[in-house]
């Protein structure tokens, strides 16, 4: 087996977070760094697939904040990458519900049923036992409509109900990406500012994809990781750029195990998943003008096949409609076969517009909880979760730091989360770790010197031409390499 690779930060997954800390680390100077992928690409969540001739988002879609006081980042690197984007309108989808006869809810129907759906949400998070999950567990909708409403509200429009800081902080209107070089293009020209490239890819031997990380080894001297395939690699640090998923799975083991405080921490963050299932038609056959971007459909189990959107707006002439999955639903269909899916779709969308439309002609199904990658699509902190909770899950442990959108308190569930708060804050902590380490290991060697420096001084009247060729940072050195023990212990 071959020897382990050293340096002195392992970067662990090549995401949003993990990509923008490996770029700050190497503006400060730390270049000497290595970055762990388990994919063949970069990007993480943010992941791009060709699909019926346009380029489609698997994962994250929007940049969601624009148009506030402060400049969102991933805006702004979208816009100075020319990035092209459409904006969405979520608050017509309320007024656009279709009943299984193919009818049109009421809008004044439809806006009652919702003031009420919002106001009971307040109502509970008003209360002590107000968490995420109780709301919908305890505002007990009954009605087709009403469990469509309460799927709009708490899966899609929470900000409605509690102060979001993306929408506080950068603004409420929200951007599809619709692009052919996809939302990862961000990522790749981020990952370009400090890796080498070689015809427009990435070709830089400390990026190494394919390395499914699956030990991590760990102590006060520094860290020792194990991939899949056999290949080890040691450093001074590592930072853990993996999702919340993964990190309640059993994909990476500990050595030693975690503490109690954070894994504690770790399994009260909620892991949700959210599929977006791409559907191709010969030609389009549903409303698009004004307001009917996204449209509902209301049936008697909850998130059934509930929200959809077509892409018109992003790819005129593409033919094609978008349905998003969340949870329990997300994990029901990434469990079956696609033909499946798309029978279920096909009979929604026959409710809807009637039994004379054409069939699909093409499916995609993300699988996002099945990918043990991922394990799901973002965090979700519960409301009733303490600052406390959030700082333990982001903290070090020992010279493991953690990173990614769920590390980002303000910010979890966004891709500014993981690059921002995330990616960027992470590796300003452990460069300011360094630096103290660095200062420590100076103070160590000025006290080993200074009995060496006396000795020497005793001796300057016989032995003056042979020290004075030897400098005194040197000395230190050369009695630690030239022994069996480490600093700490030539000095105990």
């Amino acid at each position: 087996m071959d020897s382990p690779t050293r340096c002195s930060v392992i970067i662990v997954g090549a995401g949003a977070s993990g990509i923008s800390a490996a770029k700050v680390l190497a503006e400060n100077g730390v270049t000497d760094l290595v970055i762990l992928e388990a994919s063949d690409r970069i990007g993480g969540r943010v992941r791009k697939e060709n699909f019926g001739g346009v380029s489609v988002e698997l994962g994250a879609g929007w940049i969601a904040g624009v148009g506030g006081k402060e400049p969102n980042p991933v805006w702004e690197l979208a816009s100075k990458s020319g990035l092209r984007t459409c904006f969405s309108d979520y608050s017509n989808a309320r007024y656009n519900i279709y009943d299984r006869s193919g009818k049109i809810v009421p809008s004044s129907i439809a806006a009652d049923s919702y003031k009420k759906a919002v106001d009971s949400a307040i109502r509970k998070l008003n209360t002590q036992d107000g968490a995420f999950s109780s709301i919908t567990e305890t505002s007990s909708p009954k009605s087709p409509i009403e469990l469509a409403i309460d799927f709009i509200l708490h899966d899609f429009e929470m900000a409605e109900v509690e102060p979001i800081s993306t929408y506080l902080d950068y603004g409420d209107r929200e951007f599809l990406v619709a692009d052919e070089r996809g939302y990862e293009f961000l990522l790749y020209k981020l990952a370009e500012t400090f890796l080498f490239t070689s015809e427009g890819e990435i070709a830089d031997p400390r990026l190494k994809l394919n390395k499914v990380v699956r030990e991590l080894q760990h102590s006060r001297n520094g860290v020792t990781v194990t991939a899949e395939d056999g290949c080890v690699y040691e450093a001074n640090y590592v930072i853990l750029s993996v999702s919340i998923g993964v990190l309640q799975s059993d994909l990476i083991s500990f050595r030693p195990p975690l503490p109690r405080w954070k894994t504690e921490a770790i399994e009260k963050c909620d892991v949700i998943v959210y599929t977006k299932i791409f559907l191709k038609f010969p030609h389009k056959f549903w409303p698009c003008g004004p307001g009917q971007e996204f449209f509902i459909y209301a049936h008697e189990r909850r998130g059934y096949y509930t929200f959809w959107q077509h892409m018109e707006n992003a790819y005129p002439g593409s033919n094609i409609l978008v349905v998003t999955l969340t949870n329990g639903e997300s994990k029901r269909v990434e469990a079956q076969s696609n033909q499946e899916t798309l029978k279920e779709a096909m009979e929604v969308l026959r409710d809807m517009f009637g039994p004379n439309i054409p069939n699909a002609i093409d499916i995609l199904v993300p699988r996002w909880w099945s990918n043990r990658f991922q394990r799901g699509s973002y965090s979700n902190y519960p409301i009733v979760s303490s600052y406390q909770d959030v700082q333990y899950v982001k903290a070090p442990v020992g010279r493991v730091f953690f990173t990614g959108e769920h590390t980002s308190e303000n910010f979890s569930g966004f891709v500014h989360g993981g690059y921002l708060t995330a990616g960027i804050d992470t590796s300003k902590a452990l460069l300011e770790e360094i630096r103290k380490e660095n200062k420590r290991e100076s103070d160590s060697q000025a006290f080993l010197l200074e009995p060496l420096l006396a000795l020497t001084g005793s001796l300057a009247l016989t032995q003056t031409d042979s020290v004075s060729t030897l400098h005194k940072c040197d000395i230190p050195t050369q009695l630690f390499l030239s022994s069996n023990v480490g600093l700490s212990e030539a000095i105990l």
